[in-house]
């Protein structure tokens, strides 16, 4: 009797090692996985959040610009307004200012902003807006100057684009990233040369840029109705 009792109690021993061992077993691995996860998850997250944050600054935009224009196999631009459509071709030894305007143009900067300046047998000037959505995006995309270039051979011919200096206090002649304005002179705007950044020439549509230029203005020259840049895009 007493050898039936020792049995069944070593039986039962081995049962509930067994399944206390599986238990244990299990709860390591769900804890393994869930801390795999959880490292996953905290991973992308700070990657995502890294990306999202990136500005261009005054620091960063020239090394940044350098890198991206390495990349670059575009040079053509196509310009669509509420009067038309024009096509730009970017400068290629003029790296620093090509690589910003198709930078922005694929940020999709230029969509809904305006021709805001037009000076009549001169310059139509593009690029800025009087609304938030236009003032956001420069927010997110960051607060920088592009230096002069202006030593590669290029004149302010008509239809030559070029970039304006910043409205701060500028002695440098420090370009305005965000804007661009396109000489309508015949034959060019020359006493511009040596001050301002040519990088680009209108290729196809000068006509409309023509239309542009003939518009009513006030007298801030800025048009008396809004001259939209539909979009900016690039094309082959």
């Amino acid at each position: 009797m007493n050898s039936k009792i020792l049995s069944y109690t070593i039986i039962l021993l081995l049962i509930l090692t067994v399944s206390c061992n599986n238990t244990s077993k299990k709860q390591e691995k769900s804890q393994e996985t869930k801390i795999k996860k959880d490292t996953v998850k905290i991973d992308s997250s700070k990657i995502t959040k890294k990306e999202a944050e990136f500005k261009l600054t005054e620091e960063n935009a020239i090394p940044f610009f350098f890198d991206y224009n390495k990349t670059l196999t575009e040079n053509k631009v196509k310009i669509t307004t509420n009067l038309g459509s024009f096509t730009l071709e970017l400068f290629e030894n003029v790296p620093y200012h090509r690589a910003n305007f198709i930078y922005l143009t694929k940020k999709g900067y230029f969509n809904d902003t305006y021709f805001h300046r037009v000076v009549k047998n001169f310059i139509i000037q593009g690029g800025n807006a009087d609304n938030i959505k236009t003032a956001k995006k420069r927010g997110e995309i960051g607060r920088y100057l592009l230096p002069p270039d202006t030593k590669k051979g290029h004149k302010h011919h008509r239809g030559v684009i070029s970039m304006p200096s910043s409205e701060n206090d500028n002695p440098h002649k420090l370009a305005s990233p965000y804007e661009f304005f396109i000489v309508v002179t015949k034959p060019g705007s020359y006493h511009l040369d040596g001050d301002y950044t040519p990088f680009g020439r209108v290729i196809q549509g000068m006509d409309v840029v023509d239309i542009i230029n003939s518009q009513p203005v006030d007298e801030g020259d800025w048009p008396k109705q809004n001259i939209f840049i539909i979009k900016a895009e690039i094309v082959k």
